[in-house]
């Protein structure tokens, strides 16, 4: 009777022993620790339950060298990348070979101890190597019942009677295209089907992630439930190259699968990449011969076209000579999702639409945030105020305002005014407002913010869940002193106040903010009409 392909080096590692796992929580009460982000969870959840087996720990450096030259492990069996424990934590600098760490999630669940075999620095980032012996898989909270290691999911198809299984690794979300390639895949190859998204993510860090798995609990309901699966993979995706694939690959064959779909998805830049381009011979790696060491095939995802008169996809090589073919580019459908507009029927389905839009909704439902920055006395304070009461007014959304002085008050009382403690204030506002957005909500934040790096931080940690809107009020110092009732400005040029922006400390003018505004003689009315027209014209209102 066929079986299930052997895992890669014919050894599924496990590396959680549990007679062990008492004795390692013992001796980790002893040890230094070492805090993984989610990122790092997910790698050492790969390495722990055997995805990357024959792995049994992190690489060294000289490891990782002959990975990276000779696209091998120390016993000849072939590797396409190296996998390495990679933290910026200060104290990764004290640690040696020799040392036992223990690894630990955010809140300080004991995960691993790792035999520190080698510590080495590359660019400011620390590496440690060496064998890991684990003590539990990270804690999940989500999704608990898609949840599977190697092991179980080999389990689960020896069950069914499954003796040849093709899996689709996806990071995006599946449409009719690709539903009807891995249908038909399967059937042609006469395989079970694995859906087997890369799921990798965390529910503070990453929450797009759920759109990605809901869509798929989604879809799944149209595969013939006898001959398909859902199972997540915890990983995190990696840069699209020919040793990703590989590597997913053995994460296949680790997994039970002999078969692994190969493209499919949309790059970052919009453009499709297909199958033949993944698994044509690249950067020197012979990626079809080297499939075949590794024990996989692939499956190579085509340039795919909606043939309108046989209402089908199809390969573009396969479509009848002048039928009408529709396309629709990964940049187009996320313009369309962006605005609201509508999907064509042949996109995709009407379930899957319907949970990418609970998760990224279209502006004019989505949480925003309005950034003011400028000198003290240029009119943030009161256009922040303005326009929060406007919005109030429409309605529809919460409105949060975050001025610079009432979160000097209430969030950093303790703070003082140097720079570091000025990076620290807008930081602090920035989290807050990511956390309002995220929330759907619309935050309205006033401070100076004078440095560019710590507003382009704030910017991208807003943009991962929202809307960002920058407005630079660009009054000229003259008018803030002149209007300064205070006297701040008097006592910075006097020396009285240190570090006083625009005085004793630069302003940093924004590169590119959504809008500028002097508001040297310009009416308070007039001024947030043109911050609504902005917002209007972004689609944030309707």
């Amino acid at each position: 009777m066929t079986q299930l392909i052997a895992p890669y080096g014919d050894t599924l590692v496990n590396l959680i022993d549990p007679a062990r796992v008492d004795a390692l929580k013992r001796e980790a009460l002893e040890l230094p620790s070492l805090d993984l982000d989610w990122r790092q969870q997910c790698e050492l959840e790969m390495l722990m339950s055997g995805a990357y087996s024959p792995l049994t720990g992190f690489m060294t450096h000289a490891q990782c060298v002959r990975v990276e030259t000779e696209r091998m492990l120390d016993n000849g069996l072939f590797w396409p990348l190296p996998v390495t424990l990679a933290t910026r934590h200060a104290s990764a600098a004290g640690f040696k070979p020799g040392d036992r760490i223990a690894l630990r999630d955010g809140e300080g669940f004991m995960l691993a101890v790792l035999q520190i075999a080698d510590v080495w620095e590359e660019d400011g980032v620390w590496h440690l190597g060496g064998p890991v012996e684990g003590a539990a898989l990270p804690p999940h909270p989500d999704f608990a019942a898609l949840r599977h290691t190697p092991a179980e999911l080999r389990a689960l198809f020896q069950k069914r009677g499954w003796r040849r299984v093709i899996a689709w690794q996806a990071r995006q979300p599946m449409h009719r295209a690709q539903f009807e390639f891995c249908l038909k895949s399967a059937v042609e190859n006469e395989a079970n089907l694995l859906l087997h998204p890369q799921a990798g993510g965390d529910i503070t860090d990453a929450p797009a992630y759920f759109g990605l798995v809901r869509s798929f609990m989604a879809i799944r309901e149209r595969f013939p439930a006898a001959t398909t699966h859902l199972a997540l993979m915890p990983a995190t995706p990696r840069t699209a190259s020919a040793g990703a694939l590989l590597l997913r690959a053995i994460v296949a064959r680790n997994y039970g699968c002999a078969l692994l779909i190969a493209g499919g998805e949309y790059l970052v830049e919009g453009e499709c990449r297909r199958g033949e381009d993944l698994v044509r011979d690249h950067a020197g790696l012979d990626v079809g011969v080297l499939a075949e060491r590794i024990g996989i095939r692939f499956v190579a995802y085509p340039r795919m076209v909606y043939v309108e008169d046989r209402a089908e996809y199809l390969p573009i090589a396969d479509a009848p000579e002048g039928a009408r073919q529709l396309t629709l580019s990964g940049e187009e459908f996320r313009r369309r999702m962006r605005a609201g507009l509508k999907i064509p029927d042949w996109y995709s389905f009407p379930e899957v639409l319907a949970e990418l839009q609970r998760q990224n909704p279209p502006r004019d439902k989505q949480g925003f945030t309005v950034f003011f920055t400028g000198l003290s006395g240029a009119g943030k304070s009161t256009l922040a105020r303005a326009l929060a009461a406007r919005l109030m007014e429409m309605g529809g959304r919460s409105v949060t305002l975050l001025d610079g002085d009432i979160v000097r008050r209430h969030l950093s009382s303790e703070l003082g005014f140097s720079k570091a403690h000025r990076d620290i204030n807008v930081r602090r506002i920035g989290f807050v407002a990511s956390e309002i957005t995220k929330n759907r909500g619309i935050a309205i934040c006033a401070p100076i913010a004078p440095y560019r790096q710590t507003r382009r931080d704030v910017r991208a940690m807003i943009e991962a869940v929202g809307g960002f809107v920058e407005i630079h009020v660009a009054t000229p110092i003259e008018t803030c002193e002149a209007r300064d009732r205070k006297g701040l400005y008097a006592k910075a040029r006097a020396g009285l106040i240190p570090e006083f922006t625009g005085v004793s400390d630069p302003y940093e003018v924004p590169e590119h903010p959504e809008l500028s505004i002097d508001t040297t003689g310009l009416a308070i009315d007039e001024a947030v009409q043109q911050l609504l027209l902005k917002l209007e014209y972004e689609g944030y209102l309707r």
